[in-house]
């Protein structure tokens, strides 16, 4: 184990060498990136309430560009957290409190889950905080016939991907998470209060059924795309997981994250966190340099590659074989195995 954890610490070495160029922000490019977003945000958000006089399908056309920039919005939200968009810690917190409003997102709150995230991603003895609930196949197999049930509607595309975001942004993070400290309680408390001030204002001002139903769709539909992106990132085939006495953090993220490779206007919504692998080697690198350290260095390029047409396999994975290492679905349950009846 000694001699793994030098390895591994000294690729870890090697690798921050080569990214270290890409690990601080640009100001200036940073505060473009929030302008533009947010003024496109709210130029949709005016053609959204202008077009239900005209047509509720050019409405709809709006309403879907309107939550690809909220997933921009999200995404920004996310590097502030990780403290990689602005070089001041406090304009990172402020914004981020902010953007955070606008995603239904407690910010400290997700920035505590999500760090644990980061440090746990792919330990086989740490899941739970922050990712998304894998079964192992012999955990599965030895599961009663009721959480059998439980775990494959959880796994199914249409609860995950229709019914999950209602679960997560719209109830689950009106609440403080589990271990959460009072700085985490607090801005769910201060998030919760701002969008009720939201709610109220744009009530008055468009009509509460308008501005219910447009921010509703809106938040839905960036809230599938966010969680699509998070699933495809870290659910693929040959992905890494690892018991933790095996477990290394440079494997987990070189190994355990892909490389989500999208048309380039949709790698513009995304914030570019398809390159996802880059990302989980280093938090810190902000949004806009994650293509840039890919494109510039050959190593970084040699992470599972998805697209949007090989991505979609990983939809039929939903359990992981300890003995194959890698991801299997549920026909591969009743291979060479008796299911027990309880």
């Amino acid at each position: 184990m000694d001699q793994i954890n030098t390895e591994s610490s000294s690729i870890l070495l090697s690798w921050q060498k080569l990214i270290a160029p890409y690990q601080h922000p640009d100001q200036a490019r940073s505060i473009l990136q929030l302008i533009t977003t947010l003024l496109g945000y709210a130029a949709f958000w005016g053609l959204m309430i202008f077009s239900l006089q005209i047509s509720y399908w050019l409405t709809t056309i709006f309403v879907i560009i309107s939550a690809l920039f909220l997933v921009r919005v999200f995404i920004i939200f996310h590097d502030c957290g990780h403290g990689s968009f602005f070089k001041s810690k406090s304009v990172n917190r402020w914004v981020g409190f902010l953007l955070g409003v606008l995603t239904f997102t407690p910010s400290e709150d997700w920035w505590h889950e999500h760090a644990i995230h980061h440090a746990t991603a792919g330990n086989l003895d740490k899941r739970g905080t922050g990712d998304v609930t894998t079964l192992t196949l012999n955990e599965y197999r030895s599961s009663s016939k009721w959480n059998r049930l439980v775990y494959r509607v959880f796994r199914h595309p249409l609860a995950m991907f229709l019914i999950g975001p209602v679960v997560v942004f719209f109830l689950r993070q009106r609440f403080p998470s589990v271990n959460a400290g009072m700085r985490e309680k607090f801005s769910v408390l201060y998030t919760d209060l701002a969008l009720a001030i939201l709610f109220i204002g744009m009530s008055f001002l468009i009509g509460w059924k308008e501005f219910l139903v447009l921010q509703l769709a809106v938040m839905w539909l960036a809230a599938a795309g966010g969680i699509w992106l998070f699933y495809v990132q870290h659910q693929f085939e040959n992905v890494y997981w690892r018991r933790n006495s095996e477990w290394d953090y440079v494997e987990s993220a070189f190994l355990g994250a892909s490389c989500y490779r999208l048309p380039g206007f949709l790698e513009w919504f995304s914030g570019n966190i398809g390159y996802h692998h880059i990302h989980h080697i280093s938090p810190r690198i902000p949004n806009y340099f994650l293509k840039v350290c890919y494109l510039e260095n050959l190593p970084l390029q040699q992470a599972t590659t998805l697209n949007l047409r090989t991505g979609l396999k990983s939809l039929s994975l939903r359990l992981w074989d300890e003995k194959a290492g890698k991801m299997v679905g549920f026909a591969e349950v009743r291979r060479n195995t008796i299911i027990p009846d309880s």
